[in-house]
């Protein structure tokens, strides 16, 4: 019922890889923008996502019986289909109106790429999008979960419209706490000199967001393509031949669940035949140790004390942005924007209905219209009045 939370259940977010669904685990309990939620698979191979206080008497879904079309509350019996139709009540009148009542809203659940994908706005759905990473059949896919950040999402998205950290927090980081030869890479990477960087809006073909461009400078000066962080909530990240693509997806106001997928393309571009099941999953352990102190030496580990150290929520009134900040801004004013838009009736950004343009969303770095920083201060979308109003309107 928040501008925040009507925004984001416009979106599909991703909630497990599929390999945590089983036969002989067939559900689990999920956390999702504020809702606690049953992830289950019932006999017919159907995927469902129900509140989890069975709406009688409120025991736990969780505790109940998975069946052939649905899942069955421990307590009393009544079973719920995977789209929420309250099916049975057993010791209840036959034709009684509280069947109908006690229908509950059952989220869409979709699989792809070996993750699990649920949509929580309103309907019709949009269409899950393709990403290119997620689709491409010319290399192999791996899955990393983190641990449960103790943070709202926000603090790691901006983090992926922040050019410069990574020069203290990932380079000089790793040569302080004295890494093995793999790291040598990396801090030569990082440590040389950010001699200039720049912010792009865009608006391509499936997706919209901002792309973070950096020029190095040294022995190994190189003008980056640009990063894109694809709004809401995702970054695609390329880590050598790898790519990845973070999803930020949001728990609750303080907590994040974070899941990758990691895409590695073939050298000679030939198709791979790998089936979701087979698509490895890693867990990482939080990085707190036994003292308490955070485990600095790899990059998750670095990213994740900065966003949590930050506190569940830091206040932005009290911060003090810098030049290098101006992604940050751009991204909080594309979030005001779009948030105005669904208050206002409109469909945000990033949406995708057209199936042509789904076939398959790739991440072009030459093409596609975009806004500079400049162009967005300049009042491209809503004017600041316009905003402004939305933020007095709503709070901070």
């Amino acid at each position: 019922g928040t501008p925040g939370g009507d925004l984001m259940r416009r979106y599909w977010m991703p909630i497990a890889p599929a390999t945590e669904i089983t036969a002989e685990r067939p559900k689990k309990r999920v956390r999702l923008l504020g809702e606690n939620l049953v992830l289950f698979r019932d006999g017919k191979g159907d995927y469902g996502l129900l509140p989890e206080q069975c709406p009688h008497r409120h025991a736990s879904l969780y505790n109940g019986f998975v069946e052939e079309d649905g899942l069955r509350c421990a307590y009393h019996g009544w079973k719920f289909a995977p789209s929420g139709e309250c099916l049975e009540q057993p010791f209840e009148p036959a034709g009684s109106k509280l069947r109908g009542l006690a229908c509950r809203t059952g989220y869409p659940v979709q699989q792809l790429a070996g993750m699990l994908f649920t949509y929580m706005g309103p309907a019709p759905a949009p269409l899950l999008p393709r990403w290119e990473f997620l689709v491409r059949t010319d290399g192999t896919r791996s899955i990393v979960v983190l641990p449960i950040h103790n943070c709202n999402w926000v603090q790691g998205q901006e983090n992926s419209h922040d050019p410069v950290h990574t020069y203290y927090l990932h380079g000089r980081m790793l040569q302080v706490q004295k890494q093995e030869s793999w790291a040598a890479a990396a801090i030569a990477y990082y440590l040389r000199p950010i001699e200039d960087y720049s912010f792009q809006l865009c608006h391509e073909p499936g997706w919209s967001g901002i792309r973070k461009v950096r020029v190095f400078g040294g022995d190994r000066p190189e003008v980056e393509t640009g990063h894109p962080a694809v709004f809401p909530n995702i970054l695609i990240a390329p880590q050598g031949r790898e790519i990845a693509m973070h999803f930020r997806v949001p728990m609750d106001d303080e907590h994040t669940y974070i899941i990758w997928c990691e895409f590695t393309p073939n050298k000679d571009g030939a198709a791979v035949e790998q089936r979701d099941e087979d698509i490895p999953v890693t867990y990482l352990p939080h990085p707190l140790r036994h003292d308490g102190e955070y485990d600095l030496t790899t990059f998750p580990n670095q990213d994740l004390m900065a966003w949590e150290t930050q506190g569940p929520v830091f206040d932005r009134t009290t911060e003090l942005l810098g030049a290098s900040d101006k992604g940050i801004a751009m991204f909080r004013k594309l979030f005001l924007e779009q948030a105005a838009v669904v208050g206002a009736g409109g469909e945000p950004d990033g949406v995708i209905r057209d199936p042509a343009i789904n076939e398959i969303v790739e991440f072009t770095l030459s093409t596609g219209q975009s806004r500079s920083a400049e162009e967005l201060d300049s009042g491209n979308g809503l004017t600041a009045g316009q905003v402004a109003a939305f933020v007095s309107a709503h709070g901070d």
